[in-house]
């Protein structure tokens, strides 16, 4: 790698070569502006790279074409890494800048390569002849790839497909900005009278976040950690209302980030885009490429989840009405739901949510997920304290195996600030790379409240889940043992990837793991028998608010991206219109409206894809219950199968075979509605 940087380019610490432990960013020896220079000489070197794959005289040939194509771009996806990690988890101006700068700049650099016509005709004529199962899986990708990118279309359509591809890339980072500029303007500060109802814990983590701040007192911002106990404990109707109003409001505020005209022409472009490439839709174009492979199943799925959830919530929103009634609110509202429900729960079945949160220390949370990995998959877990890291609060672990094998790099970058954007995800600054010898670095990043000085961070069960699930993500990537590296890891099918993170959150509910680490934070006591069967009981509870928020949000991204022609489209009128039409309940919004819904926005992810946590649920419930017929949550046969054809094997075979491989037939729907609580 260092070959492809000139020499008077190597003081730059982003492209010298990394000498720290297991090659990890060298975080604190670079400065925002070195991106700059480094993207140029990357950028420079992986077009020279592709030109030379391209204008090679010799025959096409597997290596010459794929391998050559998969070792090519190290060092750009290596800075990318680095620099969009921080984007999304340390961001500051000078960076934000940059990113809008980037993110056109990179799309028009691999249209460029996926456009390239001499290339792709080197690329089709590539032998398939004697290839071996992973080979041939290669050059299928590879193909589809550049075909769907528009390279068998003539040169006209091919230069607007990159224009287009430059356009969204830059749409979707205004986008991602918009929001988090809303988030970190909004807080509700609280004065004498307004913690009314507020739990002990909630009150300590908005005096951190005031201090953070710079502020006296305590303030509520609108992270989700925050937020949603504010929303549920709070007795003053009036500050719900303001802090749900503001949450629900973000990239929609008729200001300098309001995100409707970035929605409504990236809409336009990515519709104009399906049309070029000869579908009638940007839904059918995406999902052609999924599980799923059409809108119309993918709609069929969250009917079938829809109808009966709907049910549920309409019930329980009667149930919620007649106790907010008796506090003299004649109309339910959304900002009302969380609050009710959970004195709804607490007079029906003494359990209050609240009063888990001693036993569910993150660090012993952190300790769970990592046990149920060493009895899994035999990975093992040390404290690096000395690896780089780009803050100090972040954690890093080596990971080794049974045999004490280097796996992985893990880093978990766990509490909520400014500058970083808000929800839990997983991502790679680096993936397994067979070809170089190259391990992962994986990264976890979360957004729960801090704690104060001297206590632990306490979490909510959901959080807990969260901790577990993107977990999962990580060992999708940390595990991964392909011989190419783009088919590493998460690089599968977007309605399958959901699938190892989903499946994951099954050990937390297990009394076994829970008896084990759920302890007092002060005690040491594990929880007691009866509160962990309360809490085992009451994991459903409220299945029709949460399944009916999701699929909202799943239908009117899914419908939105089934449009043909959306010119004169107005973003709020067709989100009413398609709540209508499907019977939402009043006291319900969706979870993500779209001018704040960054999945579908904020790039291409899960655009008219966000159904994908669907899809891949019916898979998770249905793989976790062969754990259970088994009679054993760690029965080993069943985790080797499960390791190597799901977590290990990334895209080395199309995921319906994969999913075959692990459970040894079709995966039964019905297990999803029993899991959710919705089966009649």
């Amino acid at each position: 790698m260092t070959d492809a940087v000139p020499a008077d380019a190597r003081a730059n610490p982003l492209l010298a070569p990394w000498t720290t432990p297991f090659g990890v960013p060298p975080f604190g020896a670079f400065t925002p502006a070195d991106f700059r220079e480094a993207f140029r000489v990357a950028l420079e070197a992986h077009a020279a790279e592709i030109a030379a794959i391209a204008g090679a005289d010799a025959p096409p040939t597997f290596d010459n074409v794929l391998v050559a194509l998969e070792r090519s771009g190290a060092l750009l996806r290596r800075v990318s890494a680095v620099f969009f990690n921080l984007c999304s988890a340390d961001a500051t101006p000078e960076l934000q800048e940059l990113e809008r700068e980037m993110a056109p700049a990179l799309a028009r650099h691999y249209n460029a390569i996926y456009l390239n016509g001499r290339l792709y005709a080197r690329l089709a004529a590539v032998p398939a002849d004697g290839l071996d199962p992973a080979a041939a899986r290669l050059l299928e990708r590879r193909l589809s790839g550049f075909r769907r990118a528009g390279a068998a279309l003539p040169p006209g359509p091919r230069a607007r497909l990159a224009d287009i591809a430059a356009r969204l890339a830059e749409l979707g980072a205004t986008f991602s900005q918009n929001v988090l500029a809303d988030e970190n303007a909004w807080r509700l500060q609280l004065g004498p009278d307004d913690p009314d109802g507020l739990p002990e814990d909630l009150l300590d983590a908005a005096a951190q976040a005031a201090r953070e701040r710079g502020l006296e007192g305590r303030v509520i911002t609108l992270s989700r950690a925050l937020l949603e106990p504010f929303l549920q404990y709070s007795a003053r109707r009036d500050l719900r209302e303001r802090a749900f109003r503001a949450f629900a409001s973000r990239g929609g505020n008729g200001d300098a980030h309001d995100n409707g005209a970035v929605i409504a022409e990236t809409l336009a472009l990515r519709a104009e885009r399906a049309k070029l490439l000869g579908y009638d839709s940007y839904a059918a174009c995406r999902l052609d490429d999924s599980m799923a492979r059409t809108p119309e199943a993918a709609a069929k799925l969250l009917d079938s989840v829809w109808r009966p959830a709907r049910e549920r919530a309409l019930a329980d929103q009667e149930a919620l009405a007649q106790l907010a009634a008796a506090d003299g609110i004649n109309a339910l509202e959304p900002w009302d739901w969380r609050h009710y429900a959970a004195r709804l729960r607490q007079e029906q079945a003494a359990f209050d949510e609240q009063a888990l949160k001693p036993w569910l220390q993150l660090d012993r949370m952190i300790e769970a997920a990592f046990h149920v990995a060493h009895r899994l998959f035999g990975l093992s877990f040390t404290p690096r304290p000395d690896l780089p890291r780009w803050r100090g609060e972040v954690r890093a672990w080596e990971v080794t195996d049974a045999g004490g094998r280097h796996v992985a790099v893990f880093y978990g970058d766990y509490f909520a600030r400014p500058g970083k954007r808000g929800g839990a995800w997983m991502s790679s600054l680096r993936v397994q790379d067979a070809l170089e010898g190259e391990r992962p670095v994986v990264v976890n990043v979360m957004n729960f409240a801090r704690p104060p000085e001297g206590r632990p961070a306490l979490l909510s069960f959901d959080e807990a889940r969260t901790l577990f699930h993107e977990f999962g993500h990580a060992l999708h990537g940390m595990l991964s043992d392909v011989p190419y590296p783009s088919m590493a890891g998460t690089s599968v099918a977007r309605d399958f990837v959901e699938f190892p993170s989903q499946l994951y959150e099954h050990w937390l509910e297990q009394p076994e793991v829970l008896q084990r680490f759920a302890t007092h934070w002060r005690t040491g006591e594990p929880m007691p028998q009866e509160m962990l069967r309360r809490l085992l009981e009451g994991r459903n509870a409220d299945q029709g608010f949460a399944t009916v928020e999701y699929a909202a949000s799943a239908i009117v991204d899914l419908r939105l991206h089934q449009l043909a022609d959306v010119s004169g489209l107005d973003i709020d009128a067709f989100e009413a219109k398609t709540l209508e039409d499907i019977g939402m309940p009043r006291a319900i919004i969706m979870r993500h409206r779209p001018r704040h819904f960054l999945h579908v926005f904020a790039g291409e992810g899960y655009a008219s894809a966000y159904y994908s946590y669907l899809w891949s649920e019916v898979l998770d419930a249905d793989g976790f219950n062969a754990f259970r017929e088994r009679g054993d949550i760690f029965d080993a046969e069943l985790a080797r199968r499960l390791r190597d054809y799901v977590y290990a094997a990334g895209d080395m075979r199309d995921p319906r075979e994969a999913w075959l491989a692990f459970r040894g037939r079709e995966a039964d729907p019905r297990a999803l509605l029993e899991k959710r609580g919705l089966a009649a």
